[in-house]
C-alpha cells in the first residue's frame, strides 16, 4: 500500500515551522495513542504513521530529501520501521521532546524507568530494487544506509570521558515524582520529567554525540535475495538495526523489495504474461512467432483460426515459487491488430473477401446478428 504524504498525515502545510510540526505530532500522538483507543488497530496504525511522519519532518536533512524526492528520497537514510515497533518504544523515542506525554498523560509509568531491563534496538527499513530476471534466479544486492550506532567515545553512555552522570535533582534519583491528586486525598506517581525515569542526568555530555550516546554511521551490506520474492516483501537482516539500550541487542534491518517494470512481461503470481499483437491474416492462416522470456526468445506456433484473446501456455517459463521452488508458466495472449491505413490494393482485396464472407452461412457473426433481428423483430 502506498504511503500517504507526511504533511497530510500530520495535517500541516509544506512550509510549516519545526514548532508547528512538533505541536501537530503531539496532538496526533495523544489522539491516536492505543492507551486512549484500546483494541483499535486502526488508531494504532495511525499512531505509528504519525511517528514516522514526525521523524522525517523533524529532521532537517530528511525533510529536505523528502521535499525534493518524496518517499523515494529516503532510501538508505535510516528511517525506522514503525509498523514493527512497540508503541512504548515509539513513546521513548520522542518522549524527551514533549515530556513524558505517553506516561503522565495516560497515567502509567514510562518504560524508561530506572528498573527496566535490556531494551532491544529499533528496526530500520530500506528499499532494494530488482529486475524480473533477478527475481527469477535470486541475487545479491549491495545496499548503503545510515543508522545510529553506539558512540565510540562514550560507549553509549552519553557522558564525557572521565565524567559520571549526576543524581537527578527533581526526583532525587528515584526516577519518579509524586504530586497531589484531586482534592489532595491521594498521591499520583509518575515518571520524572527531567530524567525520564533513569534517576540520573548528564551534566557533562560527550562532545562527539552531545549526550545522545549514538552517532550516525554509514553502513554497506550485501543482502542475499532468494528467488521468487514479491513486490513489497521484506528481507530481514538480523542485527543490522540500531543498537539496544541497557545492554539490549541491536534491532533488525528490513529490505523491502521493489520490482522494476519489464518491457514485455507482467507478473501474475508465479506466472508471467505477455500480450502479442498479430495481424488478421496471421491469426487466420496460422504462423510461428518469437515470444520473449526471461532468458531470450522462444518460438511459439499459432494454429490457423486462432481467435483474438486466446491464451497459449509455455510450461516452465515463469518465476519460481518462493516456498516450493516450482516454476510457473509463460502465458501468451493473442491480440488482433487492425491496420489504421491500407493501400488501394489491400482495400480491393479486402472488399473481395468481404463479398465472399457475406455468403457464408456458418459464420458466427452472421448468426449473432440474425438472432438480434429475430429477437427485436427488425
Amino acid at each position: 500500500m502506498a504511503k500517504r504524504d507526511y504533511y497530510e498525515v500530520l495535517g500541516v502545510e509544506r512550509n510549516a515551522t519545526p514548532d508547528e510540526i512538533k505541536r501537530a505530532y503531539r496532538k496526533m500522538a495523544i489522539k491516536y495513542h492505543p492507551d486512549k483507543n484500546p483494541g483499535n488497530k486502526e488508531a494504532e496504525a495511525k499512531f505509528k504513521e504519525c511517528a514516522e511522519a514526525y521523524e522525517v519532518l523533524s529532521d532537517p536533512e530528511k525533510r529536505k530529501r523528502y521535499d525534493q524526492y518524496g518517499h523515494d528520497g529516503l532510501r538508505g537514510v535510516g528511517v525506522h520501521d514503525y509498523s514493527r515497533m512497540n508503541v512504548e518504544d515509539i513513546g521513548d523515542m520522542f518522549g524527551d521532546i514533549f515530556g513524558d506525554i505517553f506516561g503522565d498523560f495516560f497515567g502509567r509509568r514510562s518504560r524508561t524507568g530506572a528498573a527496566r531491563g535490556p531494551v532491544r534496538g529499533y528496526d530500520l527499513e530500506t528499499t532494494v530494487e530488482l529486475t524480473l530476471e533477478e527475481v527469477a534466479r535470486g541475487t545479491e544486492k549491495t545496499i548503503e544506509f545510515t543508522r545510529q550506532d553506539t558512540c565510540s567515545d562514550c560507549r553509549g553512555s552519553g557522558v564525557a570521558q572521565g565524567k559520571s552522570p549526576s543524581r537527578c535533582p527533581t526526583c532525587g534519583g528515584s526516577g519518579q515524582v509524586q504530586r497531589a491528586g484531586l482534592g489532595g486525598f491521594f498521591q499520583m506517581v509518575s515518571t520524572c520529567p527531567q530524567c525520564r525515569g533513569s534517576g540520573q542526568i548528564i551534566t557533562d555530555p560527550c562532545r562527539t554525540c552531545r549526550g545522545t550516546g549514538t552517532t550516525p554511521r554509514q553502513r554497506t551490506l550485501t543482502v542475499k535475495i532468494p528467488p521468487g520474492v514479491h513486490e513489497g516483501q521484506g528481507i530481514r537482516v538480523s542485527g543490522e538495526g540500531e543498537p539496544g539500550r541497557f545492554g539490549g541487542p541491536h534491532g533488525d534491518l528490513y529490505c523491502y523489495v521493489r520490482i522494476k517494470a519489464h518491457p514485455f512481461l507482467m507478473r501474475n503470481g508465479s506466472d508471467l504474461m505477455v500480450t502479442v499483437p498479430l495481424s488478421f491474416t496471421q491469426l487466420t492462416l496460422g504462423t510461428t512467432i518469437d515470444v520473449p522470456t526471461l532468458d531470450g526468445t522462444r518460438q511459439l506456433k499459432i494454429p490457423p483460426g486462432t481467435q483474438h484473446g486466446s491464451i497459449f501456455r509455455v510450461r516452465g517459463q515463469g518465476l519460481p515459487d518462493l516456498r516450493t521452488g516450482a516454476k510457473g508458466d509463460l502465458l501468451v495472449q493473442t491480440a488482433v491488430e487492425i491496420p489504421r491505413r491500407v493501400t488501394p490494393e489491400q482495400e480491393r482485396l479486402l472488399r473481395q473477401y468481404a463479398e465472399i464472407e457475406s455468403k457464408q452461412t456458418d459464420s458466427e457473426s452472421r448468426s449473432f446478428f440474425e438472432r438480434i433481428r429475430r429477437h427485436f423483430g427488425v
